[in-house]
């Protein structure tokens, strides 16, 4: 077992300021997945993402020496974070993008089923969107993998670590709610349209 995988956040961050580049490889794979997370709670492009995410990584060596609390170094990062991608929102509002058919992935499951699955995910997007952006941004850092802890999804999105999990638990309603009162509501299969 690696012991910097079970270093707590301080301890880290001091043997990253002492130079441990293996302590430096611990801390960046114990947060990227948060701060990947915050950059799809805002919705970002994968190259926008990863700008944010890389920049955000260069705020915090800038930072690392004045850093007030080491130990929570996930919330700073996930603060910071937030704060890139509303320069990258703000940045992009001002340029107009064309999307390519690079973008577009190869489906090599069979055509119908490739179909069903569209249409699944375009109704439950669609269902997303019908959310208030407060539901979205929450719902979509919880999706992260790994999981980011309370503490640092209470950061990125200013919000209470009390209210977290009520307001999960209301999204969800809200979204079962309107996948099931819309024009194409999800429908458990019946055993012969399996």
């Amino acid at each position: 077992m690696d012991p910097l995988a079970e270093a707590d956040a301080r301890d880290l961050v001091e043997r990253v300021r002492d130079g441990d580049s293996d302590a430096w490889a611990a801390l960046t794979e114990r947060y990227v997945g948060l701060l990947w997370a915050v950059a799809r709670s805002m919705r970002l492009s994968e190259a926008d993402a990863a700008d944010a995410v890389q920049t955000t990584w260069l705020r915090l060596v800038e930072a690392l020496d004045g850093l007030r609390d080491p130990a929570r170094i996930g919330s700073w990062l996930a603060t910071t974070m937030r704060r890139e991608c509303l320069a990258v929102l703000r940045r992009r509002a001002r340029v107009v993008s064309a999307d390519g058919w690079d973008q577009v992935a190869g489906d090599t499951a069979a055509l119908d089923e490739a179909l069903l699955r569209r249409e699944r995910d375009a109704a439950l997007w669609r269902a997303f969107k019908g959310l208030g952006p407060r539901c979205q941004s929450l719902l979509r850092m919880l999706m992260a993998d790994p999981a980011p802890s309370y503490a640092e999804v209470s950061a990125a999105l200013d919000m209470p670590v009390g209210g977290i999990g009520p307001t999960r638990r209301r999204c969800l309603d809200n979204l079962r709610k309107i996948m099931l009162t819309g024009a194409h509501p999800f429908e458990a299969p019946s055993p012969g349209n399996v």
